[in-house]
């Protein structure tokens, strides 16, 4: 049953037309394409949840990169970014392999699924507040679906977004928790809201990230779950 609710929210993702800009932005990078990747099909659509639909650990990153999950239909995989991630994940117990190349690799998740705040690509890696807004209501319903008991946002976009959805479900009361790199917030019924850096090539290239630190946070999400 949890799989097959999973399965359709994910299709309900893929159909999304909320944000004619976004939309417009993915479907000419997928026409354009960028010279390395002439020969690859692009997905250019909004991009779904990826991983285990029993997941206790709810990744939530900011939105799919236009030559990277744009590409190949799956968050975090094709840039940078994502070998950070996985390979993270990969020590921690929570993927089965550390890299990735492309949706079709055999990579498989336990016990941790993948989310964004928007699941569009957006020019810059900017969404506006419109659009993170339109987007809202798949990020209630993957927390909704999936009862997480540890969720790690990438970045600050993303823990604002978090911090807002517990204050909705009254697991959060009070300020909003100041984000911070491992920063970590009990929620109400033994959940917990962790932050991290986001392993964008920004915070990677310039030592604001380190590997340690990324490792790090999934050893405390491994406590937080016992």
């Amino acid at each position: 049953m949890a799989s097959k609710t999973w399965n359709q929210l994910n299709r309900r993702i893929v159909a999304c037309e909320s944000c004619p800009r976004l939309r417009e932005y993915c479907r000419d990078v997928a026409r354009e394409k960028r010279k390395a990747f002439l020969a690859c099909d692009y997905w250019g659509r909004p991009v779904p949840n990826f991983g285990d639909p029993r997941a206790r650990l709810l990744i939530v990153g900011l939105a799919p990169a236009a030559h990277g999950a744009n590409r190949t239909g799956r968050m975090f995989t094709g840039d940078r970014s994502g070998e950070w991630l996985y390979r993270a994940l990969h020590k921690a117990g929570f993927a089965n392999q550390a890299t990735t190349t492309d949706a079709r690799d055999g990579l498989a998740l336990t016990d941790c699924a993948i989310t964004a705040v928007c699941h569009c690509a957006p020019p810059d890696n900017k969404p506006t507040p419109e659009e993170i807004a339109n987007c809202r209501p798949w990020l209630q319903q993957s927390i909704d679906l999936l009862s997480a008991r540890v969720l790690l946002a990438l970045g600050q976009i993303a823990w604002r977004a978090v911090a807002v959805e517990a204050r909705h479900r009254q697991w959060l009361v009070g300020t909003a928790p100041k984000f911070g790199h491992a920063a970590c917030v009990e929620l109400a019924g033994g959940r917990w809201l962790l932050g991290s850096y986001h392993p964008s090539q920004q915070n990677t290239f310039t030592g604001k990230l380190t590997e340690p630190m990324f490792d790090a946070v999934f050893c405390r999400a491994r406590e937080l779950l016992g």
